[in-house]
């Protein structure tokens, strides 16, 4: 409980080693079950940290380990050249969580060592809280707007003079690329021993997604580092789906209309739309031509027998029956007279 309350520790096997070699890296008082990142970095010093931030360090080379439940540790670590001069040291950083870390100091044996640069006189700038971003995203983020957040911490003054308007570097990386530095100012005065809360706007590009990590620099040392996870911009995948779906089919609804209204009608054919129907006026015949001429019957009257209709000889309603005048050769016969 006392390490974990002077805070976290690293410790080295070996203070030197040659490049192709290995180091047991160890530590304790860090948090339990924590992921953690050891790295050997050039340019630095336990007291100053890492000049540079991990542009200092031997990236390639690095080994990510894992805190046991009472926060302590212990792996093997391959000595590698960092890409700056020595001074060296080991660097073991969280990966996850609330930002710690812890440096030792490490030789590599035939890397060329340079002086560290001078370090400015008067006041003197350090971290009394960790870092956080404040904010949250909005709608247009979910279309692919700049996602934006506020790195928020408290800075004390340690030195003799007065700090006035300091200027800070802030670095914002995308996996394991380096990060990219923007200059910001703070607006303020901290006299010798005194605090103050500092607020940075960060902004990320149009369409931004993933996992990204905010530095804090300041004088050439990296003061802190936050995680900063982005969800996927879903509403642009969605813009672009719809797009493929509407696009195609109003090309094709007005290149339909096209071929409607350039393509000559056709006789007997279909009719599409835009193009009337022809209409074909057939002539009306005459009834009488049409009909089928008449039989000279008698009348259709029921109650006229075929020689009884009109026209015939009047004053003739009895049974027909033969009214020719007697044959010569017909004898008849005659009563007495």
């Amino acid at each position: 409980m006392a390490a974990a309350a002077a805070g976290p520790t690293v410790k080295v096997s070996e203070s030197q080693a040659g490049t192709g070699g290995s180091v047991t890296v160890s530590g304790t008082g860090w948090r339990p079950h924590t992921l953690l990142m050891m790295l050997v970095c050039g340019r630095s010093s336990p007291s100053r940290g890492v000049l540079g931030g991990t542009n200092s360090c031997a990236n390639a080379d690095g080994r990510a380990v894992t805190t046991d439940a009472n926060g302590s540790f212990s792996k093997q670590l391959p000595v590698a050249e960092p890409p700056v001069p020595c001074p060296c040291v080991v660097h073991v950083a969280t990966v996850t969580g609330a930002g710690a870390d812890a440096d030792v100091a490490f030789q590599v044996a035939g890397h060329p060592v340079k002086a560290l640069p001078a370090e400015s006189t008067g006041g003197r700038l350090s971290m009394l809280t960790d870092t956080r971003l404040d904010g949250s995203s909005g709608l247009l983020t979910w279309f692919g707007a700049p996602p934006t957040r506020t790195l928020v911490f408290t800075i004390g003054n340690a030195g003799t003079s007065t700090l006035k308007d300091p200027v800070f570097q802030v670095g914002t990386a995308h996996g394991v690329f380096a990060p990219q530095w923007d200059e910001q100012q703070w607006r303020g005065t901290l006299a010798p021993g005194k605090k103050a809360q500092v607020k940075l706007p960060v902004e990320l590009s149009a369409g931004a997604h993933g996992d990204y990590t905010v530095s804090l620099r300041y004088d050439g040392r990296v003061l802190a580092e936050q995680p900063w996870g982005i969800g996927r911009p879903w509403g642009v995948t969605l813009f672009w789906l719809l797009l493929c779906v509407v696009v195609p089919a109003a090309v094709f609804r007005i290149g339909m209309a096209v071929v409607d209204r350039v393509r000559p009608p056709r006789a007997g054919g279909i009719r599409h739309r835009g193009v009337p129907r022809p209409v074909l006026r057939v002539p009306r015949l005459r009834a009488a031509e049409s009909a089928p001429p008449a039989t000279p019957t008698s009348s259709t009257l029921p109650w006229f027998t075929p020689d009884s209709g009109p026209g015939a000889t009047a004053g003739r309603l009895s049974a027909p029956h033969d009214d020719s005048s007697a044959s010569p050769t017909t004898p008849t016969t005659k009563g007495p007279t």
